[in-house]
Formats: C-alpha cells, sequence, structure tokens
C-alpha cells in the first residue's frame, strides 16, 4: 500500500528536531532507519502528518569513550556497532544482538536508537540494553534528561518516551571481567525472536560472583529473570547449578501464545536459552 500523506523535515541539530516534533504534535514521528516505521506506514498502521527525520543530525551518531561507559548515539546503524572496535572491547553483547537483527540489508538501514524507542518484545536490542544496565539520554522542550533501561520499556510498543522528545544516546557502562552472549530462537532466519536471552555474567574465584539475564519475548517489555540471577550469584560454575538456576527463568514472565508459539513453549524455550548463554557467557562446560 502508499502511505498516507505527510510533510517531511530533516532537521540538523537535536534542538531542531524537538521544535519540529513539539510543532507537529502527537502526529509527528521520528524517521531514523525507518526498518520498522516504513513497513508501518506503507500498511497505514500509523499516518503522521509529519515525519522529521533525524539522519542528518551529527551529535546522534557514532560511539565514544566516556571513561567508565560507553555513549552510543541513537541514530547509530547496527552494521556500525558490528565492526566498532570500542563495542568489541567493552559491550560485546550488543554486537551479538545486533548482529540477530533483521538480514544485512536491515543492519545496514537500522538504527540502535530506533530499535529501542520501537521497543518491540521480540526485539533483540532492548533485552542487550536491560541486561547491561544501559541507560538513555533523551532530550526534549524542557531540556534532557535520563531514563535507565529498566523504566525505559513501559509497555508493548511503548517506551518514557513523550511524543515530543527524541532518544539522544544510549549510555552502556563499561563492565570489566564481565563476558557475555546473545542466544536467540527463531522459526526461520533473519525473523522477530520466539524467545531470546541476553547474559552477563562475572566470574570468581571459580564460580559465578554475579550474573545478569534479560528475556526477549516473555512478556509486553523486556523482562530481568531475577530469579535466575539470584540462583547463580555465589554459587559454583557448573552446567548442573546453571541448568537449576535456569529452570526458574519462566518465574514472573507473561510471553503471549500466537501463530508461533504457546505460552507454555516459550517458557520451555527460555529455559533452554538461559542455560546455553549462561554456560556461554560464563564459558562454563
Amino acid at each position: 500500500m502508499i502511505p498516507a500523506a505527510f510533510d517531511y523535515t530533516r532537521p540538523s541539530t537535536v534542538d531542531e528536531a524537538v521544535r519540529a516534533l513539539a510543532d507537529g504534535g502527537e502526529d509527528a514521528k521520528v524517521l531514523a532507519g525507518g526498518q520498522s516505521l516504513i513497513p508501518v506506514l506503507r500498511l497505514r498502521m500509523a499516518a503522521p502528518t509529519v515525519l522529521v527525520d533525524v539522519g542528518g543530525v551529527g551529535e546522534l551518531r557514532g560511539v565514544r569513550d566516556d571513561g567508565d561507559a560507553l555513549v552510543i548515539g541513537a541514530t547509530t546503524r547496527h552494521a556500525d556497532l558490528l565492526r566498532d572496535p570500542l563495542v568489541a572491547e567493552h559491550a560485546p553483547l550488543l554486537a551479538q544482538a545486533a548482529a540477530k537483527v533483521g538480514d544485512r540489508q536491515v543492519r545496514h538501514l537500522g538504527t540502535i536508537g530506533g530499535s529501542l524507542s520501537h521497543a518491540d518484545p521480540a526485539g533483540d536490542l532492548p533485552g542487550a540494553a536491560l541486561a547491561l544496565d544501559a541507560s538513555f539520554e533523551i532530550a526534549g522542550p524542557g531540556g534532557r534528561r535520563t531514563v535507565s533501561a529498566s523504566e525505559f520499556f513501559v509497555d508493548f510498543l511503548t517506551t518514557a518516551l513523550a511524543p515530543d522528545e527524541v532518544l539522544v544516546s544510549v549510555r552502556v557502562p563499561k563492565l570489566p571481567g564481565w563476558t557475555a552472549h546473545y542466544e536467540k530462537f527463531v522459526r526461520v532466519a533473519q525473523a522477530w525472536a520466539i524467545a531470546g536471552v541476553a547474559a552477563v555474567v562475572r566470574r570468581e574465584n571459580g564460580g559465578i560472583a554475579e550474573a545478569r539475564v534479560a528475556l526477549t519475548n516473555m512478556g509486553n517489555t523486556p523482562l530481568r529473570a531475577g530469579a535466575v540471577e539470584a540462583a547463580l550469584a555465589g554459587g559454583p560454575a557448573t552446567v548442573d547449578a546453571v541448568a537449576s538456576a535456569a529452570g526458574r527463568a519462566g518465574e514472573g514472565t507473561d510471553p503471549p501464545s500466537d501463530a508461533f508459539a504457546s505460552a507454555d513453549y516459550r517458557r520451555h524455550l527460555v529455559t533452554v536459552l538461559t542455560k546455553r548463554a549462561v554456560l556461554a557467557a560464563g564459558g562454563i562446560s
């Protein structure tokens, strides 16, 4: 289908983008890579009156070292995450998750900020951001504010972003001594996750000192598997111990039942994927 008619503006600064959104009201939408928005427009599931293209805002692009964290511009593309040396060194989980997004064409156009702002619970990057305790810098008419990943994802396809706000950057704390892994189960290659698990693990004295485990498509938002994390912390780094902890991955979840999988099947999947992700992240065999 052909999208409904809309006005188009391409600001060159964050402030200009915020003003354009404020002027457009609730019917204005941000356009970054367009990999989530364009299909929705073509299906006429959305009919914004104004598109604010932030692709020309230099501040929103790139990865920089900020001492104890990486700061990643919101329009940094998935393909850039895959080849950036800072991401490879300090946030490899993001690169692993980005590698699972769509296909090569999508990864060369889609952006980290677009994926996070779209907030699809089956998306790969929201869970990774949650496991890494990332935070988001947001700009609006009243200035800038920071929102943690745990507060950013509010509901299905809903975030803490107001209609007149722009996601500026993602701040990812460096985790020296931690290792990570992302597991995803799909029907076919290049599909949304039926279920997924992002895990980061810190080993100490032969055991697991700490672990963070985030679940994909197990509710309306990405979820932290608190019961798994508590079971792993301070425990032995053995296959049996990890399997026992992973058995609690479904606790507190509310996965959907759809044409691809039932809720019970997703709970089974996430148990298997959590075991695999934690074992791989911790180098446990």
